[in-house]
C-alpha cells in the first residue's frame, strides 16, 4: 500500500460533517411541508429535497476535493469514479418514502471509499438529531459518544429491523423464532441503529446500492459489530455495479444464525406466498 493510502482522512471528514450539517437544514426547511415529488422509474421516489441536498453536498465536497470521485443515487453516473484514488459516495435523503410521509426516519448518507472500502462515514436524522459518525480505525460514535453493538447471541428475542409481513412470510423453510420487530424506512439508519446497540440485528433480501450501504458499513464496522453480503462476505464498494443482493448486520456473536436462518429461505420459483 502507497504511503498516499495510509493518510487518514481527516480534513475529509471534518468538511463532510460541516456538509452533513448543511444538508440536514435544508432537508428540516422541507420536512413536513408542501414539495415537489415525483417518480424516477420503478416505484422508486424522489424530491425536490433530495436534489436540493445533493447538489449542495457535489458543491462543498468537490470545491473542497475536486481530485475525488462522486458517487451519488441522484446524479447520472460518472465512470470517471472509478479511476480516483478516494471517492465520495453519497445518499442525500436514503428512506424518501418516510421523509414524504412527514417520518422522522430518513438519513443523510456521506461516505468516503478507498480501495472499495470506506474510511470516513457519516449518518445523519437531521429529524431527530441523531449524527453516527465513524473515520477508519477510530470507532464510531453517535453525537460524540462512542457506539458498540449488542451483544446478543441467539435470535429467539432479537429486537430486529424490517417489517412483520418479511419476517412472517411463508417462504422461509425455518420459521423465525419470536422475535421483537420495528420498522424504520432508511435502510443506513437500520445498521447505525443496529451499530448503536438499540437494535441486534436487520436484513434484506432486495437488492440494494452502494450509497445505501457505504457509510452504515464503516459505522458497523467501527462500533464491533458485523456487516456483509448474505454469503458473509465483506462489501467492495465503487465498482463498476453498484448493486449488491442484500445485506446483514448484527453484533458478531448473532451474525452466523442471521446467515444460517437466510440460508432456509425458498427463491420465488417455488410459488409459495411471498411477503
Amino acid at each position: 500500500m502507497s504511503e498516499a493510502c495510509n493518510i487518514l482522512p481527516v480534513a475529509e471528514h471534518a468538511v463532510a460533517l460541516d456538509a452533513a450539517h448543511e444538508a440536514g437544514e435544508i432537508a428540516m426547511s422541507y420536512f413536513g411541508g408542501e414539495f415537489a415529488r415525483w417518480d424516477k422509474g420503478g416505484d422508486n421516489p424522489v424530491t425536490e429535497a433530495d436534489i436540493a441536498i445533493d447538489n449542495m453536498l457535489r458543491k462543498a465536497l468537490g470545491d473542497a476535493f475536486p481530485d475525488h470521485g462522486w458517487l451519488s443515487e441522484e446524479t447520472e453516473d460518472n465512470t470517471d469514479r472509478l479511476t480516483q484514488h478516494r471517492t465520495w459516495i453519497v445518499d442525500p435523503i436514503d428512506g424518501t418514502r418516510a421523509f414524504m410521509r412527514g417520518e422522522p426516519h430518513f438519513t443523510i448518507c456521506i461516505a468516503l471509499v478507498e480501495q472499495a472500502r470506506p474510511i470516513s462515514a457519516i449518518v445523519f436524522n437531521p429529524a431527530s438529531g441523531e449524527l453516527y459518525e465513524a473515520v477508519s480505525g477510530g470507532g464510531a460514535r453517535l453525537n460524540g459518544q462512542p457506539i458498540t453493538p449488542s451483544s446478543q447471541a441467539q435470535i429467539e428475542g432479537a429486537r430486529m429491523l424490517g417489517t412483520a409481513s418479511f419476517y412472517h412470510s411463508k417462504r422461509w423453510a425455518v420459521p423465525w423464532p419470536d422475535i421483537h420487530i420495528e420498522k424504520r424506512n432508511s435502510i443506513a439508519y437500520r445498521i447505525a441503529l443496529v451499530a448503536a446497540g438499540r437494535f441486534d440485528g436487520c436484513l434484506g433480501l432486495s437488492p440494494v446500492n452502494d450509497w445505501d450501504l457505504a457509510a452504515a458499513d464503516l459505522i458497523m464496522q467501527e462500533a464491533g459489530g458485523r456487516i456483509s453480503r448474505r454469503d458473509g462476505a465483506e462489501f467492495l464498494y465503487n465498482q463498476r455495479s453498484v448493486r449488491h443482493a442484500g445485506f446483514v448486520a448484527s453484533g458478531h456473536a448473532l451474525h452466523p444464525a442471521l446467515i444460517g436462518q437466510l440460508a432456509t429461505w425458498r427463491p420465488r420459483a417455488s410459488n409459495l406466498a411471498s411477503s
